[in-house]
């Protein structure tokens, strides 16, 4: 920090001001230090981390544009701040047509809760609970009890690592213990990322924590779409490729380790096949299966007589033949190489196998259990650091409350369900901890959409459906902080508080910190938060509030502060965090005991992050499968039928086949993607173009945290939201920078301006992930670059959201040139 900021602080601080610690709580996998300056109880300026001297083993929590323009979002003009109904709403004439196009009328609370009340009520009595569509877990603890709801699952930010990663022996990156360690990381010699961006998805840490990789001598090799900010600053060497065809790439790798494997040149690690792995060769597939159905010969195309050479990939994938074999000499046995893939990757339809086959390369090679070499998942706010957590949060303490309808929706099948009347049961929520029951096509009648959490309509699969769905229900309503595109499109609007008008609460960014907001400033306006409403909601229900919330949000947060842990300097036990006196009670007025530890509740609470420093050679560092990979009989992988890695997977199969949306092979074969490279070309094998020629994928961005931030001038500002273009492509289409294009799928329609660029793979456009939708009611066409607009109601696989895999067309646009976003009229409603 420098003088002058020093100085600043010190005379603010004179002046009857106070630093607070303000939560930075939006999903971006960065989760940094943010501190806002209060005086008078408004806030006048925001600070990062400055609790300690930097340093690359101790590196502060620093946040970064989006987190330091939040004071522009808690006090924007467009914040919902009363309850609202849509002007030519009633309860006897819903006026249904004009939900996302009507006006907006102020009420009070006990009007909008009476209404919200009655509504579900109806709903209820008339065709039973599984009649509400319902998202937000503080309102679904009160639905719960107020005898159910329809819920909805989806694979979301993890696509195909979501399920499968669990069913064969592998981890999904999620849990932070997938690769080693950000420490071991520096003794890579090359390290190979696919669809990795720190920089901007998960801004903060990472991609600074993967520069001292380089800075320690490793080369970095980036394969993907698209070049870009995090492998700039890397100076990594680009392979670019189509999206969705990174099994392709990998089968053409795994074929030259194959065939140029011998005992004087070395490219397989047999040991740790024969050792740790099932169903790589005829010799060692699962008792019972045929022999002839392992990797290693599908890759030969012994059966098939398709050889997965590198030119056989080439066609699928875009990435050159010599390419494939260089990556393979890159990551041989000898060397310490990390190959490190985010979840953009499996964010794709076909791609069931992906993880499968990203653990099969490192099997074949390796890559895992040793210090310097590792492959995995490496994303969010897991993105370079893994390991079990050295600090860690207590629990909030609330009983949990039982599903009570079992009724459960596809994010891929949810808009449509609502029209059609019926979905896919696959169990409720299937994922890594509850097991998917066999596929059965079900009726549903849904008559009431309750939007409390995840901003379904804008980040959810087949946009424009979700908005013939929401003009079908009977009654819609959303908790917002402002007319975001679930807001807009329902009938009540109940104004919800930020986390900086909230008791408090943990945030955690990586394994070594933890970071402890507290209340900034009072609830604006009349502002509540999700509880708030949640109790209040059910006195109008006749419901006992205590039975959905039996103590406030202040109790919740001292019992995750009375029960958050710090590991101990040994690296296997923990302590308690915090130090709590008697006095400490009484002054905050709630149920709790004394205890001791590492750091009094005042001073945590003064600081807002606790972080362990670290240096190599302590006993903080990790090595993920180390156990496992040097005995895998005394460590089995649990989750693995076998307790080995299962290249050759019968449960996988067999899981994801049974869902019914497509069948997945049990080894990790070429799938052909639906709206994939293929559909592109109305003629593959001659390679005619089709009517959606080009590939979009949706890359996060610095302007937003998925869909939150889109409204804040500031970031608009810096950040304008083009389309990006190959300028090949664009030259072709007569398409300039700056000029307003139109992109046309088979599910939707939106216009952004183009910005030109060498740094993307000819045929592949990128559309930034978030940008709230605008419609334009005359033609259809979205005016505000939403990337959902251009997907449709595609499940395949596992469930899996498809985002990455959608086929457009694009010209330039002849009407009026689109107004920039940072010139467009706010959503001042109240």
């Amino acid at each position: 920090m420098n003088a002058h900021a020093v100085a600043s602080d010190a005379a603010a601080l004179e002046e009857g001001a106070q630093w607070v610690t303000a939560a930075c709580w939006h999903n971006c996998g960065g989760r940094c230090l943010n501190k806002a300056l209060v005086k008078d109880g408004v806030v006048i300026r925001q600070k990062t981390d400055d609790n300690h001297e930097d340093s690359a083993d101790y590196p502060q929590q620093r946040a970064c544009v989006r987190g330091r323009a939040q004071r522009r979002q808690i006090y924007g003009e467009d914040r919902i701040k009363y309850p609202m109904k849509r002007k030519n709403w009633s309860p006897d004439n819903p006026n249904k047509e004009l939900r996302g196009k009507d006006e907006w009328e102020r009420i009070s609370w006990e009007e909008a809760l009476g209404y919200v009340a009655d509504e579900l009520t109806k709903a209820k009595e008339k065709y039973g609970n599984s009649s509400i569509l319902a998202e937000g877990s503080e309102i679904g603890r009160l639905l719960n009890v107020f005898g159910g709801y329809t819920s909805r699952w989806g694979t979301g930010s993890l696509g195909t690592w979501s399920l499968t990663p669990h069913l064969i022996g592998y981890d999904d990156g999620d849990s932070g213990m997938a690769v080693n360690d950000r420490l071991d990381m520096r003794n890579c010699e090359t390290v190979i990322l696919s669809g990795v961006n720190p920089a901007w998805s998960s801004a903060g840490n990472p991609a600074y924590n993967y520069l001292q990789v380089k800075n320690a001598g490793a080369k970095f090799i980036a394969i993907d779409p698209y070049y870009n900010d995090s492998y700039a600053l890397l100076d990594a060497d680009w392979i670019p490729c189509y999206p969705s065809q990174d099994i392709a790439i990998w089968l053409g790798v795994a074929h030259t380790l194959i065939t140029e494997d011998s005992p004087d040149n070395p490219m397989i690690d047999w040991d740790f096949l024969n050792r740790c792995a099932i169903g790589f060769d005829s010799d060692h597939m699962p008792e019972g299966e045929d022999p002839k159905g392992n990797f290693k010969d599908y890759v030969l195309g012994t059966y098939d007589g398709t050889p997965k050479t590198p030119e056989w990939a080439s066609e699928r994938c875009g990435v050159s033949p010599d390419d494939m074999r260089r990556i393979a000499h890159e990551i041989v046995p000898s060397k310490k190489v990390a190959i490190l893939t985010a979840w953009a990757a499996g964010r794709t339809h076909g791609a069931d196998n992906l993880p499968q086959m990203i653990m099969t390369i490192g099997a074949m090679t390796g890559h895992m259990g040793k210090s310097g070499h590792m492959c995995g998942l490496c994303c969010h706010n897991k993105a370079s650091n893994h390991g079990p957590a050295l600090v860690k949060a207590g629990k909030d303490g609330l009983p949990a409350i039982d599903t009570v309808v079992p009724d459960c929706i596809n994010d891929t099948q949810l808009w449509t369900a609502v029209l059609e009347g019926s979905y896919t049961f696959t169990g409720t929520a299937p994922n890594k901890n509850k097991a998917s029951e066999a596929g059965e096509v079900r009726p549903i009648d849904i008559h009431v959409i309750y939007h409390a959490g995840r901003a379904l309509l804008q980040t959810r699969d087949a946009m424009a459906k979700g908005i013939e769905a929401h003009r079908k229900v009977d009654f819609a309503v959303a908790h917002a902080q402002f007319l975001t595109t679930s807001a807009k499109y329902c009938d009540i609007i109940l104004p919800l508080d930020t986390y900086w008008e909230r008791p408090g609460g943990f945030l955690t960014g990586n394994r070594e910190m933890i970071i402890v907001h507290s209340q900034v400033i009072e609830p604006q306006f009349e502002c509540h938060s999700d509880q708030w409403i949640a109790c209040e909601l059910a006195k109008k229900l006749g419901l006992d509030p205590a039975a959905v919330y039996p103590f406030d949000e202040k109790q919740q947060f001292f019992n995750q502060l009375a029960g958050a842990e710090v590991m101990d300097v040994d690296g296997k036990t923990y302590k308690p965090l915090v130090t709590i006196t008697d006095d400490d009670i009484a002054t905050w007025g709630v149920e709790g005991v004394p205890q001791t530890g590492e750091i009094g509740l005042a001073e945590l609470l003064d600081l807002g992050c606790y972080q362990v420093e670290r240096k190599p050679g302590d006993n903080f560092g990790y090595i993920a499968y180390e156990d496992f990979v040097n005995d895998p009989e005394a460590n089995p992988r649990e989750e693995s039928p076998s307790g080995k890695f299962e290249i050759f997977s019968r449960t996988l199969s067999d899981t994801i086949t049974n869902m019914g949306y497509s069948a997945v092979p049990p080894i990790p074969a070429y799938t052909e993607p639906v709206e994939g490279l293929e559909d592109t070309y109305s003629d593959f094998t001659a390679k005619t173009k089709g009517d959606y020629p080009y590939q979009v994928f949706n890359p996060h961005y610095l302007r937003r945290s998925h869909t939150v931030l889109d409204n804040n001038l500031w970031l608009r500002e810096a950040w304008p939201n083009p389309v990006y273009l190959n300028a090949g492509d664009a030259a072709e289409k007569g398409i300039a920078e700056g000029d307003t294009v139109l992109l046309t799928s088979q599910h939707g329609q939106t216009l952004r301006k183009a910005a030109l660029t060498q740094r993307l793979m000819p045929g592949v456009i990128a559309l930034p992930h978030g940008s709230w939708v605008d419609i334009d009611e005359e033609t259809g066409i979205d005016m505000g670059g939403a990337d959902n607009m251009l997907c449709g109601p595609v499940g395949c696989g596992a469930g899996i959201s498809g985002w990455n895999s959608v086929i457009a067309n694009m010209e330039k646009w002849t009407g009026d040139e689109l107004v920039d976003d940072v010139d467009k009229d706010l959503r001042v409603i109240c």
